[in-house]
C-alpha cells in the first residue's frame, strides 16, 4: 500500500460489544455519587457528637444507591420520548428496546429505597429524614421528569447541588444525631460542587445531541471551550473552600488531607482543556470527574471521623 492510499485510508472505530454497552448502561461507578454523601453526613454526626448507629447507616447506604438506579432509569426512560438519546448506544432502553419495562424496573427501585428510608424513620420515631428525601426524590424528578424538564433549560447543576450536597447530607446526618447543624450545612456546599461537576462534564461529549433536542445545557450555553474554563473555576473554588472552612474551624485540620485527591483532579481538567472540543475523547471526562468526586470525598470523611479520636 502507498504512502498516499494510508493516508486516505477510513479510521475505522471499534463497536463497543454488548457488555461493555450495558456496563456503560449500568453505570457501576457513578453510584458513588449516593454512597459519598451518605458516608460523608454520617462521618461529620460521627466527629461532632460520637454517635455512630451502623445499621441505619447500611440501610441508608442501600436505600440510597436503590434511589439513584431508580433516577439513572427513569431518566433514560423520560429521554427516550425527546429523542435526546437516539444516538446513545447505551441506554438502558435503546439495549432493551421496551421503554415501559425500564419505567417500571425504575418505579421498584425507588420504592424499595423508599421503604428503607421509612424503616429509619419508624426506627427513630422522627419522619424528618423521610420529609427530606421525599423532597429530593421530586427534585430529581424535576431534572428529566414531565411537566418540568429542567434539565433541559441548564438547571441540571443546580438541583445536583442541592439535594446530593446540602439536602443528602443533612438527611444522612440527622439520621444519626436527630438534629441538625450549622457546619454540616457549610461543609456539604463541598460535596455539592464536586457531584455537580459529575454532571457538569457529562455535557461536553453530547453537544450536538443536546442542541437537536432543544435541550439547553451549560455547556450547549457556555460553549465547549468556556466550559472547560468554567471546570477548572469550579475545582479551584473545591479547594479554596477545603481550606477556608479548615481555617474557619467548621472543618478538621486533618481534612486538609483531601488535597490527596489532587490527582485526579488535575486529570480531569488536563484531558477536559485538551479534549473539550472532541466528543469520542472528552465522553470519559466524566468518570474521571466521579474519581475525584469519590476519593476527595472519601478523605473528607475519614478526616471526620479521625477528628472524633
Amino acid at each position: 500500500m502507498s504512502v498516499a492510499e494510508e493516508k486516505i485510508k477510513p479510521i475505522v472505530e471499534e463497536i463497543p460489544s454488548k457488555g461493555k454497552l450495558w456496563y456503560a448502561a449500568i453505570k457501576p461507578p457513578m453510584y458513588t455519587v449516593a454512597v459519598i454523601p451518605i458516608c460523608f453526613g454520617t462521618a461529620l454526626a460521627y466527629g461532632e457528637t460520637g454517635i455512630f448507629n451502623p445499621l441505619i447507616f447500611v440501610t441508608f447506604l442501600f436505600s440510597a444507591i436503590l434511589i439513584i438506579a431508580w433516577l439513572n432509569l427513569s431518566n433514560d426512560f423520560f429521554d427516550s420520548y425527546t429523542g435526546i438519546d437516539v444516538n446513545k448506544a447505551h441506554s438502558v432502553v435503546n439495549l432493551t428496546g421496551n421503554a415501559p419495562l425500564i419505567f417500571w424496573i425504575s418505579n421498584i427501585c425507588l420504592a424499595l429505597g423508599l421503604m428503607g428510608i421509612i424503616m429509619i424513620n419508624l426506627w427513630l420515631g422522627d419522619w424528618t429524614v423521610m420529609g427530606l428525601i421525599f423532597a429530593c426524590c421530586f427534585l430529581g424528578y424535576t431534572y428529566q421528569g414531565p411537566p418540568f424538564r429542567f434539565g433541559y433549560l441548564g438547571l441540571g447543576e443546580i438541583i445536583c447541588f442541592i439535594t446530593f450536597g446540602p439536602m443528602a447530607i443533612a438527611s444522612a446526618y440527622y439520621s444519626q444525631a436527630q438534629n441538625f447543624s450549622v457546619s454540616s450545612l457549610w461543609a456539604s456546599v463541598l460535596i455539592g460542587i464536586s457531584t455537580s461537576i459529575i454532571l457538569f462534564c457529562s455535557h461536553f461529549h453530547q453537544v450536538e445531541d443536546d442542541i437537536k433536542a432543544g435541550k439547553k445545557s451549560p455547556i450547549v450555553r457556555l460553549g465547549t471551550a468556556n466550559g472547560a474554563k468554567v471546570l477548572t473555576t469550579s475545582t479551584l473554588v473545591f479547594y479554596g473552600l477545603c481550606i477556608l472552612f479548615t481555617f474557619l474551624h467548621l472543618l478538621p485540620y486533618s481534612s486538609l488531607i483531601v488535597f490527596l485527591s489532587l490527582p485526579p483532579a488535575i486529570k480531569m481538567i488536563n484531558h477536559v482543556h485538551e479534549n473539550h472540543d472532541r466528543p469520542s475523547l472528552v465522553q470519559n471526562s466524566k468518570f474521571i470527574a466521579v474519581k475525584y468526586h469519590f476519593f476527595s470525598g472519601l478523605l473528607l470523611s475519614v478526616s471526620l471521623i479521625l477528628n472524633n479520636r
